[in-house]
């Protein structure tokens, strides 16, 4: 099987954060069976990081063949680079275009949305930026939708992030595109980290909320019920994956996560129809069914109450 390409792009002066973050989220998702390579590249050697370290990437972007499945990341740089600078070479910027008319997805985190500006990528597109870097950028690329105040945007195969800590949560809202919302989850316990999903959902995840305790036996529970929203999900099948009785599991789950059972699930049933609800391909019928619902007509009773 042909491995994904995830391609860190190291510009000058790129800050440490915006590009250790993303990267580890996608290391740590291999370390748990992710098929796919991490690649760093830029066009200077060696790269000066803004905090001093410098860093030697082993290949020339043009040195990578990319197709419509991989992954460009572009981490920010220091905001002075910036305001001398706000764009790249123009030969990177012509391979830049070039891979976004490939279909190849590209992420910027941070102030990296002015280099995408600069190739043109974000015209008449909504993105956003670091919150001290919105105004300069709308000023400087007016055909650019700026939008404030959201962690990311997702404009079709182009995402951009708000910066530093947001570049995680755009590369796990990445990772729970291609592999789901349980694997995402599963690489943020790993990091021990929060991940958030789009400005159209609540900042707190419900594959996340309700998980700040250490029993196994109910982070299985948890897990196991993302799964199988599909099916009954009831209490002695959940029993058994816990290896409780039914009544002591469903003690335990109220006393851990602060909900009962039931509504736990419920949760994680109307967040997945809220999500498959934005396919317009999908019927009520379609999504009541891989939620767990009895018919549309239920589901459509919950939704709009």
């Amino acid at each position: 099987m042909t491995k994904r390409k995830i391609v860190f792009i190291l510009l000058p002066q790129v800050e440490l954060l915006d590009l250790a973050g993303p990267a580890q989220v996608f290391t740590e998702a291999r370390s748990q069976g992710l098929a796919a390579d991490v690649i760093f590249c830029g066009f200077h050697q060696p790269v000066n990081s803004a905090a001093g370290l410098a860093l030697a990437p082993a290949l020339h972007y043009n040195d990578v063949s990319l197709d419509t499945s991989d992954i460009i990341f572009l981490p920010g740089i220091h905001a002075e680079t910036l305001s001398r600078e706000p764009a790249a070479e123009k030969a990177f910027l012509e391979w830049l275009r070039s891979q976004a008319g490939k279909g190849v997805l590209i992420c910027s985190v941070c102030n990296a949305a002015f280099v995408l500006a600069e190739a043109g990528l974000l015209d008449q597109r909504e993105c956003t930026t670091h919150w001290r870097s919105v105004k300069m950028l709308q000023q400087l690329y007016p055909a650019v939708k700026v939008l404030t105040d959201v962690l990311f945007v997702k404009s079709e195969r182009i995402y951009t992030s708000a910066g530093v800590s947001s570049g995680i949560d755009l590369a796990l809202f990445v990772l729970e595109e291609w592999k789901g919302a349980l694997f995402a989850h599963q690489v943020a316990r790993g990091l021990v980290v929060y991940h958030r999903r789009n400005a159209g959902h609540s900042q707190q995840s419900i594959y996340l909320a309700y998980r700040n305790h250490i029993r196994a036996e109910i982070h299985r529970v948890q897990d196991y019920m993302i799964e199988h929203l599909s099916t009954d999900c009831d209490l002695d099948t959940l029993a058994d994956v816990a290896a409780m009785s039914p009544r002591n599991l469903a003690r335990v789950f109220k006393t851990q996560t602060g909900i009962t059972v039931h509504q736990y699930l419920t949760a994680l049933r109307m967040e997945k129809a809220h999500t498959l609800r934005k396919d317009p391909a999908h019927t009520m019928a379609y999504i009541a069914s891989q939620c767990g619902f009895t018919s549309a007509r239920q589901l459509q009773r919950i939704l709009l109450p």
